[in-house]
């Protein structure tokens, strides 16, 4: 038997075909955007009618968190505040709960970045018995213990990294230079391919890049590009879901030392942004996981 709710979803899409004359495409699209709320509603053992304003904020948070794109979420909530408009026209409703819904802004361009366990399964994946596994290990392990641009990371040099004091020495954005420290593991790995590998990957030639690619003749240095398709095929082996960047990894450094305590103003410096309020992009990344968290374990949220 047909619900009241559905009765609303007819009369309003009735409202568009007839009255607004808009066309069969986009009253489709309005549709499947409905269909996401009346799901939601039935999930919640509610109906559209009832819903509340947490409650619709709640499933807006809930489509960014599935990875929704920006758009996508945006164009629902609006077809859902036109829906609770024209229930509060057609005065099957008092008040309108979508009224002003908007989707978070600060979420529209929020970074993806991976856990820890998916970093730690990610950085398993070389096989560190051949020179390039060995080196691919140190790349991803000097990547993650940086936050370095990928352009930053195949441009260094040899005399760039200081194994003993643990640090590196980059050249950013504006060609301006910036030290970043060095955790132990990573330099551990850079200089176990410094020893074992770097030299094996070359043969016969020189390069004044610190690290190099197989090409047949060895000496040349590897390519943001070559660097994003060794990723990607370590992500896929380590069957991680989300297309991988090395932009992700940069993104998850960031992350992480904020989870742990680390300020904003360190994390601004590593990561060579000109401003803080670019840096502040993290935080917003917590504060949404956490909200994510709360919706999901609270019992009265």
């Amino acid at each position: 038997m047909r619900s009241s709710s559905h009765s609303f979803l007819d009369a309003y899409l009735t409202h568009l075909t007839v009255e607004r004359r808009l066309a069969r495409n986009t009253v489709e699209s309005y549709a499947r955007d409905l269909s996401i709320l009346f799901d939601y509603a039935t999930k919640q053992g509610s109906s559209v009618e009832i819903l509340t304003r947490p409650d619709l904020e709640k499933l807006v948070r809930d489509r960014m968190a599935q990875g929704r794109s920006p758009r996508s979420v945006a164009r629902a909530v609006a077809c859902f505040r036109g829906f609770y408009r024209f229930l509060v026209l057609d005065g099957s409703l008092s008040e309108n709960p979508a009224e002003d819904l908007r989707p978070p802004k600060a979420w529209q361009s929020l970074p993806r970045y991976l856990s820890v366990e998916d970093v730690d399964r990610l950085i398993a994946q070389p096989d560190i018995k051949t020179p390039r596994g060995l080196r691919d290990r140190a790349l991803i392990e000097l990547l993650y213990a940086t936050g370095a641009r990928v352009s930053e990371l195949v441009s260094l040099k040899p005399a760039d990294v200081n194994l003993e004091a643990s640090y590196l020495t980059c050249t950013g954005k504006g060609d301006k230079q910036r030290i970043i420290p060095i955790g132990k593991q990573a330099a551990k790995w850079v200089q176990r391919y410094l020893e074992d590998s770097r030299l094996i990957l070359l043969g016969k030639r020189s390069s004044p890049w610190l690290f190099v690619n197989m090409r047949r003749g060895g000496g040349v240095g590897l390519t943001r590009v070559g660097f994003w398709k060794i990723l990607k095929e370590y992500g896929e082996r380590a069957g991680l879901k989300n297309s991988l960047s090395p932009h992700m990894l940069r993104h998850s450094f960031a992350t992480h030392l904020l989870e742990r305590g680390a300020d904003l103003r360190s994390i601004q410096t590593m990561l060579g942004h000109a401003d803080l309020s670019t840096t502040q992009i993290y935080t917003q990344v917590l504060e949404h996981r956490m909200r994510t968290i709360y919706d999901q374990f609270h019992p009265r949220s």
